[in-house]
C-alpha cells in the first residue's frame, strides 16, 4: 500500500514561501471556516469527527456546543493503525504523512498531539475510502498526466538536485511521489465527477448573502506601498550593519531626489517584491511588523519614508495610495461571493458523498 499523503503537492510546495520581508508571520490556523475573500476548492475532507475521537457534546438551547477532548494516541503506535474494508493503514504511511507535515509546518505541539494525530488518521482513512471507490469505478490517470503534475511540483525549484533534496528531506522517493500523485489524481477525478454537476450560485444568492453578512464586507483603513529592503541580520556584527546602512542611506538619497522608486527597488532591494518594483499591494493594519506598519500608515500618498529598521533589515517605504475604512460595495465582490457560495455547495456535496462512502465501509480504528 502506498503512503496516503492526501495532498502530495505540499511536498514540493511547502518549501516555497512567497511574501515580503515585512509581513507578520501568519497565526496558526485553528478553524477551517472560509470567507468570500478566501474560499477554496472542494477538498477530500469530511465533517465527521476524527477517527477514534469523541463527537462534540450536544448543547441544550441557548448553550454553545463544547468539543470533547480527543481520545489519547498511544506513545508507541502499532504497525497497523486502522483497517478500511480490510486494507491496512500502516504506521509507515502515517509516519510519512506526519514527517511531511512537520517539515512544512514545524513540530507538532505536545499539547495538541492527540488532536492532530487523530485528525491525520481520519484524513488517511478518508483518502483510503476515496481511493478504493475510485478503483472500484475503474477510474484511470495517464502517465503523461502524472508527469505534468510532477512537472508543476518541480517548477519552484531551480534544478533537479534541489527538488531531489526536498524529497529526501521528507523521506520521499520520486517513484513513491509518482505513485502517490497518481492516487491523489484518481481521488480528484472521483470528487470532480461528484461535484461537477453542482449549479453555480446566482446573483440573487450573492445579493442575499451580502445583505445577511455585512460584517464580512467591512474593510479597514489600508495603504498601498512599495519598499526597498537591504537585508541585515539583527545579530550581525557592527561592520556588517554599517555596510548595509551605508547602502540603504545611499539609495534613500536617490529616492528623495526623485529617482524612479520602482527602478531603485529592482536594482537594490533584497526582498522578493523587487521584481515588482517593490510593490506590496494594499495591506491593512496588523499585516506588517509594527515598525514597518507605523511608518507606512504615517505617510501620505506619494511620500517616501526615512530608513525604517525591522528584524529583516533596513527599509525605505513609499506609499502610493490610501483607502479609508468602509464597506466594500456588492458590485466589487459579487463574483467572489458567487464563487464562494458555489464552492460551499460543492464542498457540501463532497462532504455528503464522503460521509455516505464511509457509512457503507467497514472502518476499524485500532488505536
Amino acid at each position: 500500500m502506498t503512503a496516503k499523503t492526501l495532498l502530495t503537492t505540499t511536498i514540493a510546495a511547502a518549501l516555497v514561501t512567497s511574501g515580503a520581508a515585512c509581513r507578520k508571520a501568519p497565526a496558526p490556523s485553528t478553524t477551517s471556516t472560509s470567507t468570500p475573500a478566501a474560499s477554496g476548492a472542494a477538498q477530500p475532507t469530511t465533517g465527521q469527527t476524527a477517527a477514534g475521537q469523541p463527537a462534540t457534546a450536544k448543547a441544550t438551547p441557548g448553550q454553545t456546543a463544547v468539543p470533547q477532548p480527543p481520545k489519547p494516541m498511544p506513545a508507541q503506535l502499532p504497525d497497523v493503525l486502522a483497517r478500511v474494508n480490510g486494507e491496512a493503514v500502516k504506521k509507515t504511511d502515517f509516519d510519512l504523512f506526519i514527517k511531511n507535515m512537520e517539515v512544512a509546518q514545524g513540530p507538532i505541539p505536545a499539547e495538541r498531539r492527540d488532536e492532530i494525530l487523530r485528525r491525520v488518521l481520519d484524513q488517511i482513512i478518508t483518502f483510503t475510502v476515496l481511493e478504493q471507490e475510485a478503483k472500484t469505478r475503474h477510474l484511470s490517470v495517464t502517465d503523461s498526466e502524472v508527469d505534468a503534475r510532477i512537472g508543476e511540483m518541480k517548477q519552484p525549484y531551480p534544478n533537479e538536485e534541489t527538488f531531489q533534496k526536498a524529497l529526501s528531506a521528507r523521506n520521499m522517493t520520486l517513484d513513491r511521489l509518482r505513485n502517490d500523485t497518481r492516487n491523489g489524481m484518481l481521488v480528484d477525478k472521483l470528487l470532480q465527477g461528484e461535484v461537477g454537476s453542482v449549479p453555480g450560485a446566482s446573483d440573487n444568492e450573492a445579493k442575499d448573502f451580502y445583505a445577511k453578512n455585512p460584517d464580512k464586507f467591512t474593510q479597514g483603513e489600508s495603504v498601498r506601498a512599495s519598499h526597498i529592503l537591504v537585508k541585515v541580520d539583527e545579530k550581525a556584527d557592527p561592520a556588517t550593519k554599517k555596510k548595509a546602512r551605508a547602502k540603504i542611506d545611499a539609495v534613500l538619497k536617490r529616492a528623495k531626489a526623485g529617482e524612479d522608486f520602482a527602478a531603485l527597488a529592482k536594482a537594490n532591494s533584497d526582498d522578493g517584491s523587487a521584481q515588482q518594483g517593490g510593490d506590496l499591494n494594499y495591506f491593512t493594519r496588523g499585516q506588517m511588523v509594527p515598525a514597518f506598519e507605523q511608518a507606512a500608515f504615517a505617510l501620505k500618498a506619494g511620500q517616501v519614508s526615512d530608513v525604517v529598521t525591522t528584524q529583516f533589515g533596513y527599509h525605505i517605504i513609499k506609499v502610493t495610495d490610501h483607502k479609508a475604512a468602509g464597506t466594500v460595495p456588492l458590485e466589487q465582490v459579487n463574483d467572489r461571493v458567487k464563487q464562494f457560495l458555489t464552492e460551499q455547495k460543492k464542498q457540501q456535496k463532497a462532504d455528503d458523498f464522503i460521509a455516505s462512502l464511509k457509512q457503507k465501509s467497514k472502518i476499524e480504528v485500532l488505536v
